[in-house]
């Protein structure tokens, strides 16, 4: 099962009212488990960036001169995501920026439908809890003391941990070899354990004696037949 893992950086926060997309990243997975396939750009957004954003992401224009536009790297972007299962941290904000750049050059937009909205499924698991991928990461002991700012592959590879845990922790075949273990124990395993003597399975006198009481009592009873 193919899913990729998304994050975007921004110029802003409303794509309506012309904030772009800057920096895209995005990072494969396979049955839960990263590939190492990755695809990451940052993109020049033909207008300035405030220094309100830039303080969260630390991305300036200066860092974006020569970098490509959204236009040049669409393509790439959209044969690497394919037709997978997107994971993505507040859905609805990164598809927004995208599809608003996609309309831009006519192409049609990414449906709601394939994202898997991580910040929906940690309020549904941990009802009232902080669900930032910060808190998330504290929250599974996922180291991110790299993240000193919002960086889009970076925070992709924290939300795929986040999300793996998310969704039931990350090693899924642990009970089956547990209890495959259990069912077939090593032959050190069998061979340490100390002997016991066979308990006894004959009944005793006065067990007899209740027994045959009891079948006194009986209709026909099967026993004497």
């Amino acid at each position: 099962m193919r899913e990729i893992v998304i994050d975007t950086e921004t110029t802003g926060l409303d794509p309506k009212s012309g904030d772009r997309v800057i920096e895209i990243g995005c990072l494969e997975l396979d049955n839960h488990i990263a590939t190492g396939r990755t695809f990451h750009e940052y993109v020049h957004p033909e207008r300035d960036i405030p220094e309100d954003a830039a303080r969260i992401h630390g991305i300036t224009l200066e860092m974006l001169e020569g970098k490509p536009l959204f236009a040049d790297i669409a393509d790439a972007m959209l044969d690497f995501l394919g037709d997978a299962k997107l994971v993505i941290h507040n859905a609805g904000f990164d598809l927004g920026f995208l599809n608003a750049e996609l309309a831009r050059l006519d192409r049609p937009p990414i449906p709601a439908k394939r994202a898997i909205d991580t910040v929906r499924l940690a309020r549904r698991k941990f009802p009232g809890a902080p669900a930032s991928l910060d808190a998330l990461c504290k929250r599974f002991n996922i180291d991110n003391s790299a993240r000193t700012k919002h960086g889009a592959l970076l925070d992709a590879e924290l939300l795929a941990d986040v999300y793996v845990e998310l969704i039931g922790g990350r090693q899924p075949g642990l009970s089956l070899a547990t209890a495959e273990k259990i069912a077939a124990p090593t032959e050190s395993a069998a061979t340490d354990r100390p002997a016991r003597s066979p308990r006894p399975h004959t009944a005793t006198e006065p067990e007899s004696a209740a027994h045959a009481a009891f079948v006194d009592g009986l209709k026909d009873p099967v026993w004497r037949k």
